[in-house]
């Protein structure tokens, strides 16, 4: 024999996806009873749990090193600056 607790999650799964439906379809009513329309909002599509490793190239961060700057560069024309 099983149990009727294990059994609970098979009847809870459905159940529990039905519950949006459900929700969209009653407000709609209520929208409609009003006069106003009702417009389900977009489901956003499932995103990836898994972010793809970035690949460390050693000549990129060698670039990378080599073009930062030492010092704050000085912009032209700025205010109480004077280029020499």
């Amino acid at each position: 024999m099983v149990c009727v607790a294990c059994l609970l999650p098979l009847f809870l799964v459905p159940i529990v996806n039905f519950l949006p439906l459900l929700f969209y379809y009653i407000v709609g009513k209520i929208y409609r009873l009003l006069g106003w329309e009702y417009r389900k909002p977009e489901i956003a599509p499932p995103a990836c749990p898994y972010k793809p490793v970035a690949k460390q190239d050693s000549k990129v961060n060698e670039k990378a090193e080599l073009a930062q700057p030492d010092s704050v560069p000085e912009f032209v024309g700025a205010v109480g600056l004077k280029q020499e």
